[in-house]
């Protein structure tokens, strides 16, 4: 699929697990459909979302092959080639673009920490200049990956290659935003990295994003894509509606509680996946636990979880609609009977 500009939703896919963490490529299909029926404008195969982590390097080509053959020329197909080693960037770029991949997402490199110069020289660069037909989107988020490519570096490869024309924007920081709003220009997109920051986002002149990389799309795709598509036409009291409607799902992609514990108190974040992963179980999606070391939610995180889901069904109930109609599930009953989420929690802290 030729990429214009990117635009709109794009769903940061959830990879479902059988009870023995297998990936469920059934499940995997059934979302994908679900997806696109729902009309977002692309997925992006093995991100952060979709535990990229903890996936084998063969479970993730077929993750990002299974995704693009089902979706085809309907929607665009971002596969997470990223790493924190370039070697191993290329050859997972080259394995996707094989079998007709056209845009990969680059997560800055984790852990070994390079410098913004290194990341562009180092990282970005390579994967831009071997791949020129290959749409590259760094993912900027310095709160995992204990580094970041600052938007001057980004500017010179704006400049430099024709293939590096978006960035997913998670640093939380607007300065940095707008920073890169004003080095790059007009012709290069912002996609929020942050569901919570996209309106923001979106409507700040500053920044100007385009659309979002999503996770509150796995459950909501059809109101989410709404949601940027109304910003994007100058419907701005529809796009406040739906942001107003969809801030509880945007608000639980990580879920902070405070647990006690024969010590003190402690502060328990659950981050994504794993509330996202929840939800989708309790709602009767595939979905499937999350492969260590992340686990379960604790009680205290799960009702954090249910509430926000109840205030979305009860308030704007046709955001939840679709999952009901293409699921065949009654979320009358699932959202509020117990049976629904036994087990999703840890017994005690």
């Amino acid at each position: 699929m030729k990429i214009s500009r990117f635009e709109g939703c794009y769903t940061a896919l959830i990879t479902p697990m059988k009870r023995d963490y297998e990936v469920d490529f059934e499940g995997l299909r059934k979302l994908v459909e679900f997806q696109i029926e729902e009309g977002v404008s692309g997925l992006l195969a093995v991100g952060t979302t979709g535990e990229s982590p903890t996936l084998t390097h063969d479970e993730s080509i077929m993750v990002i092959r299974e995704t693009y053959e089902l979706a085809g020329d309907k929607c665009v197909t971002i596969g997470g080639t990223g790493s924190n080693c370039t070697e191993k960037t290329i050859e997972m770029t080259k394995e996707v673009y094989d079998f007709g991949v056209r845009c990969v997402l680059l997560v800055d490199p984790y852990y070994n920490g390079p410098s913004s110069l290194e990341i562009r020289r180092e990282y970005i660069e390579p994967v831009a200049r071997m791949f020129p037909d290959v749409q590259v989107i760094p993912y900027v988020i310095p709160g995992r990956t204990g580094t970041q490519l600052m938007p001057q570096d980004l500017a010179i490869l704006h400049s430099q290659f024709k293939n590096v024309r978006a960035v997913k924007e998670a640093t939380g920081n607007i300065e940095n935003m707008k920073m890169t709003r004003k080095l790059c220009g007009n012709d290069f997109d912002i996609l929020s990295g942050d569901d919570d920051k996209t309106y923001e986002m979106m409507m700040n002149p500053e920044i100007h994003a385009s659309g979002v990389i999503s996770v509150a799309s796995n459950v909501a795709p059809k109101a989410v894509q709404s949601f940027t598509k109304a910003i994007l036409e100058g419907r701005l009291s529809e796009a406040e509606r739906l942001h107003e409607d969809l801030k509880p799902l945007f608000s639980i992609v990580a879920v902070r509680t405070e647990e006690d514990t024969p010590y003190g108190s402690v502060l328990c974040r659950a981050r994504n996946p794993l509330p996202y992963k929840t939800l989708m179980s309790i709602l009767g999606m595939p979905s499937g636990p999350c492969r260590r070391p992340l686990g379960k939610m604790t009680k205290n995180g799960l009702e954090v979880v249910l509430n926000a889901a109840r205030r979305v069904y009860e308030r704007n109930p046709e955001i939840l609609k679709p999952v009901e109609d293409f699921f065949d599930v009654d979320l009358s009953k699932r959202l509020y009977e117990e049976r629904f989420w036994e087990g999703l929690a840890y017994d005690q802290y």
